[in-house]
Order: structure tokens, then sequence, then C-alpha cells
């Protein structure tokens, strides 16, 4: 029996994949940059505005559950590290 192997994305696809799915509802996943701006504005590294009105719609996000959730990352797909450099 083989085993099933994932087929992996990277981190900048999957925000990708729910900023086409949000802005349907004016919204939009962004990533903090930098540890003061994480604790500073105390919404975590990943949130939801609303890019409409300008508002905080969700805080300290995480963007596996909610490409699940919305449906964006099928079960055969697992989330990689970006390594930041191309080999």
């Amino acid at each position: 029996m083989a085993t099933k192997q994932k087929v992996p994305i990277s981190m900048r696809a999957l925000i990708q994949r729910i900023n086409r799915k949000l802005r349907h509802n004016g919204e939009v996943l962004k990533v903090a940059r930098g540890s003061p701006a994480e604790s500073e504005a105390d919404v975590g590294r990943y949130f939801i505005v609303n890019i409409e009105r300008n508002l905080l719609v969700n805080d300290h996000c995480d963007p596996e559950a909610i490409g699940r959730e919305i449906g964006v990352m099928a079960e055969h797909e697992r989330l990689v590290k970006d390594s930041g450099c191309l080999k």
C-alpha cells in the first residue's frame, strides 16, 4: 500500500489564495512586518482588515486554519515554510 504524499504550498501562495477569496467581502489578510509591529499593535503576525472601512476584522490569525476553513487549501496540501531564497 502506497502512502499518500501531500502537495507542498508556500505561505505566500496560501496568502494569495486567501486574499482572492476574502476580497469579495472587502477584506484582506495582512502580515505584520517585524516584531515591533506585532507587539505594539497587538494584532499578531497575521490579521484580517476590512479595506473598505479600514477596520480590523480579526487578529492573531492562523493562515493554514483560515485556508482550510474557507476552502482554498485542500486536504492533500501541506504548508511549507518559505526559505527566502531560490535554488
